[in-house]
């Protein structure tokens, strides 16, 4: 008999994946990021360097189920604290004459942020037990 994972499990596991990916990548190859940090935040090193451990604290946090709810809104504000840099990163590109796919992909980037936000919420709520699963 095998046992299927539930779906707000496997979406927790790739939600904590792609921000473990995300914030290794902050700290391994800093550059891109600090590029897109807005002129008018100061440190852009600094902030790129702490929104990396804060992604992969938050991802690690993800997986507990102690720490979940604090690792959720954690990553939730992050995802709204980097949206400037959303924006900064698709006006350089628009600046810089990018392809128009290209800049459609910017585009479709900012609602995502959206979609992230609220599949962190989910994912961190208590489970509901599967009336299924006692049949």
């Amino acid at each position: 008999m095998t046992r299927r994972i539930p779906a707000r499990t496997a979406v927790r596991g790739f939600l904590a994946l792609l921000f473990l990916a995300s914030g290794i990548l902050h700290l391994a190859m800093p550059a891109p990021y600090r590029r897109i940090v807005p002129a008018y935040f100061p440190a852009p090193a600094l902030l790129v360097a702490v929104s990396g451990w804060a992604e992969i604290i938050g991802a690690i946090g993800l997986l507990v189920p102690r720490t979940r709810g604090l690792a959720a809104w954690g990553l939730m504000l992050l995802l709204v604290a980097v949206f400037p840099a959303n924006v900064e990163m698709l006006r350089l590109y628009r600046e810089a004459g990018a392809s128009w796919w290209s800049e459609s992909l910017l585009w479709l980037r900012l609602p995502l942020q959206l979609l992230l936000i609220l599949a962190v919420w989910r994912v961190s709520r208590a489970e509901r037990p599967d009336s299924s699963a006692s049949a």
